[in-house]
C-alpha cells in the first residue's frame, strides 16, 4: 500500500485555490503525464496517468469519481484502474481540503490518501514509491501555485517595424509632442523601404 500524507502551502485566497483543485481539468494540469478521457453520465470520468520509475515508464488507466462540498472546501475521490498491459491493477482513495493558510491572503492544502496495488508490478510501484510521491507532490505543488495566481508566460514584444513607427509617430502628433514634418522619421522610413525594394 501507498500512503499519501501531504499538506501544501499556496499564496492564493481559500476561494481561488478552491477553484482549481475542485477542477479536474485544472488538476490534471498540474500533474505530469497526466490526462482525462471520456466524462460519464453517472459524474464519474476516465483518466490515464504514466509514471516514471528509472528508466521504465508505466501508463495507467482508471475511472475517477469526485465527491465536492463546495461549502467546506473538502473534496474525496476514488479510482479504480490498471496498468496499460492490465497485469497490475489499482484502487485509490483520498480527501482533500482547502483552508486559510498562515498569512492573510494564504491558503492550505490538506491531502490525505492511499493506493493499493495488485499484480506483477505491485512490488516495483510500491519499493519506489516514496520517491515517487515526494517527487509528484513537488511537481504538483509549484504548478498549483502557478495556475492559482494566473502566470501565464509573457508574450514577446514585437519588433516596431514601419507600421509601429508609423504609430508612434501619430500619437505623439495627437499628444502635442511632436509637430508634422515632411522630413521627420516617417519620410524617412519610406525612403528606406523604397530603397529596399529596388535593391
Amino acid at each position: 500500500m501507498i500512503s499519501i500524507a501531504d499538506e501544501i502551502a499556496v499564496p492564493s485566497p481559500p476561494k481561488r485555490v478552491w477553484e482549481v483543485v475542485s477542477n479536474p481539468s485544472e488538476v490534471v494540469a498540474c500533474i505530469d503525464g497526466a490526462a482525462l478521457g471520456q466524462a460519464h453520465d453517472d459524474g464519474s470520468f476516465d483518466g490515464t496517468l504514466v509514471v516514471r520509475f528509472g528508466a521504465m515508464k508505466v501508463g495507467f488507466a482508471a475511472r475517477v469519481a469526485l465527491d465536492l462540498d463546495e461549502s467546506g472546501h473538502e473534496g474525496r475521490l476514488s479510482a479504480r484502474g490498471k496498468d496499460g498491459q492490465g497485469g497490475t491493477r489499482f484502487t485509490a482513495r483520498a480527501e482533500f481540503r482547502v483552508t486559510e493558510g498562515d498569512g492573510p491572503g494564504d491558503s492550505r492544502v490538506s491531502v490525505l490518501g492511499e493506493v493499493q496495488l495488485n499484480g506483477r508490478l505491485a512490488p516495483l510501484v510500491e519499493s519506489g514509491a516514496s520517491a515517487l510521491v515526494s517527487r509528484m507532490t513537488q511537481e504538483f505543488s509549484a504548478r498549483l501555485v502557478q495556475r492559482c495566481a494566473g502566470e501565464t508566460a509573457a508574450a514577446p514584444p514585437r519588433p516596431a517595424g514601419p507600421l509601429g513607427r508609423l504609430r508612434a509617430w501619430w500619437r505623439r502628433i495627437l499628444t502635442g509632442r511632436q509637430r508634422p514634418s515632411p522630413s521627420g522619421d516617417l519620410v524617412k522610413e519610406r525612403a528606406g523601404d523604397d530603397t529596399a525594394q529596388a535593391q
